[in-house]
C-alpha cells in the first residue's frame, strides 16, 4: 500500500516524510487544512484511478503552490492507495484520519463499494464524505445521510439522462422497444438497476440484465447473447476499468452498432475507448464536465505543478475525463471550504464547519469562471436537505481517438427521483435505527 504525502509549503505531490513532532516545520502543519486521499493507483482499476486520484492531488498542490493554501490557510494532503478494494479503502480511512495536523476537510473515497463500506464510519466520525459521480444515489436525502454528499447527479439521474436521450433519438416512443444493461456486478453495477426498470413500466420498452464479473476480462459470450440472440436496440453499460475497454472491443468484434452503445461517465474514459480505436469510434458515453486543458486553472495545474516537476502523473493524461473529474472534486471541495470559512474563520476548520460549508455551498457559472474553470461544469447548489444538487449530463461520442460532445445538456426528471431518493433513504434510517433530521431548523 502506497502512502503519499504533500507538505503545506510544497507543491510537491511526492513520498515525503512528515516533519517531527515539536520541530518548527510540525509547529507550521498545525495551521494547515488537512485533505485526505484515497486514490486506486495499483492493482486492475489503476489506469482509471491513477488521472482520478492525480487530478484531485494536483489541483490541491496547484492552489498551495500559486497561492500559498486556500485565503492563507496552507494545504496538507495525504493519501494512501486503495487499489479499488474495500477492505484496503477502509484500512486507507482508519489509518489516515488522524495522521493530518488537523481534522480532515472531507473524504473521496472514489469507489461505490468504499462509500458503502465508510458510510457508518464517517457518521460516526462526524466527517463529511463526497462521493461526487458515484455512491449511494439515496444519499442525495440530506436528512437521513447527514454527512454525505453526491454533487452534482447520481446514477439514477444518470439512468434517467440515458433514458431520455434514448427516448428522443427515438421519436419519442420507447413502446416495444428492447434495452439491455451490461454492467458491473457489483454494489457499483446494480446501482441503476430499479431505476432502468421504473422506467421500463413508465414508457414501455424491455429490460434485459446482463452483469458481468469483476474484472470483467471474460465477455465473450455476454456479446454473442447481447448481439446475436437478444439484438436489443440500445444497450447501455455499468462498467469500470478493464471491463470498459473489453467491453467496447467484444462488442466492435461482434458488429454491435457502437452508435447504439452507451455507457454511464465511468464508462466514458480515454483507457476505456482508446483500445478498440477507430473499431470503438460511434460509441457513447456520458459526461459531467468538460475535458480538455483550455481552462485556465488547468493551465495553472502545468504551470505551477507540472512544469515545477511536481505532477503526480503523466503530462499527458492532463485535461482526459478523469483527470478532469478528480480537479472537479478537488475544485467542489475546496469551495466548501471557502464557504465553511466565510462562516467560521480563515483558519483549519472542523469536519462539522465543512459540512455546514457543503449544505450551504452555491457555486453559479459565474463563480465557476473565477476560478478559471468557465464552461467546466453546472452550477451546483446544496442544502440540508438535499445533498445532490439536482445536476445534469451531457452525451459524448468516440471519435476514434478523442470524444466529442453529441447533445446538450440533458436535465434529469427530478420531480420523479427526488421521491425515490427520499423513500429509499427513510427505508434505510428504519433499517438502521435512524432518526431522520430536522432540516427546517438548519
Amino acid at each position: 500500500m502506497i502512502l503519499r504525502r504533500f507538505l503545506a509549503g510544497s507543491a510537491a505531490a511526492a513520498l515525503l516524510a512528515l516533519p517531527l513532532v515539536g520541530s518548527p516545520a510540525a509547529a507550521q502543519q498545525e495551521e494547515a487544512q488537512y485533505f485526505p486521499g484515497l486514490p486506486y493507483r495499483s492493482g486492475p482499476y489503476a489506469p482509471s484511478g491513477i488521472p482520478l486520484g492525480s487530478g484531485y492531488a494536483d489541483y490541491l498542490a496547484m492552489l498551495q503552490a500559486r497561492d500559498g493554501g486556500i485565503n492563507g490557510v496552507p494545504i496538507h494532503y495525504e493519501e494512501c492507495d486503495t487499489g479499488y478494494n474495500n477492505d484496503r479503502g477502509v484500512e486507507c480511512y482508519e489509518r489516515l484520519k488522524d495522521s493530518g495536523p488537523t481534522e480532515p476537510a472531507a473524504w473521496h473515497p472514489l469507489s461505490t463499494g468504499i462509500t458503502y463500506a465508510l458510510i457508518p464510519r464517517v457518521t460516526q466520525d462526524e466527517a463529511p464524505m463526497l462521493s461526487i459521480g458515484y455512491g449511494r444515489a439515496d444519499a442525495a436525502d440530506g436528512r437521513v445521510f447527514p454527512w454525505i454528499f453526491n454533487p452534482p447527479i447520481t446514477y439514477w439521474a444518470g439512468a434517467d439522462a440515458i433514458i431520455q436521450y434514448i427516448q428522443a433519438e427515438e421519436g419519442g416512443n420507447l413502446e416495444g422497444k428492447k434495452i439491455a444493461l451490461v454492467y458491473h456486478d457489483s454494489a457499483y453495477g446494480r446501482e441503476p438497476i430499479a431505476t432502468l426498470e421504473r422506467l421500463a413500466e413508465e414508457e414501455g420498452y424491455e429490460l434485459s440484465l446482463f452483469p458481468v464479473a469483476p474484472p470483467g476480462l471474460e465477455q465473450k459470450a455476454t456479446w454473442l447473447q447481447v448481439a446475436r440472440q437478444l439484438r436489443p436496440d440500445w444497450t447501455l453499460m455499468w462498467g469500470w476499468g478493464v471491463m470498459n475497454s473489453t467491453a467496447i472491443q467484444e462488442a466492435a468484434a461482434v458488429g454491435y452498432p457502437m452508435d447504439r452503445f452507451i455507457g454511464i461517465w465511468w464508462s466514458g474514459t480515454e483507457p476505456d475507448a482508446r483500445p478498440a480505436g477507430q473499431a470503438g469510434a460511434g460509441y457513447k458515453s456520458l459526461n459531467f464536465h468538460a475535458t480538455g486543458t483550455d481552462f485556465p486553472a488547468i493551465q495553472d495545474i502545468l504551470t505551477h505543478v507540472y512544469d515545477q516537476g511536481n505532477g503526480s502523473t503523466e503530462r499527458d493524461t492532463v485535461g482526459e475525463v478523469n483527470y478532469n473529474r478528480g480537479v472537479l472534486n478537488a475544485a467542489v471541495t475546496v469551495e466548501a471550504v471557502r464557504a465553511a470559512q466565510a462562516e467560521f474563520g480563515e483558519r483549519p476548520l472542523t469536519g462539522e464547519e465543512v459540512r455546514w460549508g457543503l449544505e450551504n455551498l452555491e457555486i453559479s457559472l459565474e463563480r465557476w469562471k473565477e476560478l478559471g474553470l468557465d464552461g467546466f461544469a453546472g452550477a451546483i447548489s446544496l442544502s440540508c436537505e438535499d445533498h445532490e444538487g439536482g445536476g445534469s449530463a451531457y452525451v459524448q461520442q468516440w471519435n476514434g481517438s478523442a470524444w466529442e460532445p453529441v447533445s446538450d445538456w440533458i436535465q434529469p426528471r427530478n420531480d420523479e427521483l427526488r421521491p425515490a431518493y427520499e423513500a429509499s433513504a427513510e427505508q434505510y434510517a428504519e433499517e438502521q435505527g435512524l432518526e431522520l433530521r430536522d432540516c427546517s431548523a438548519m
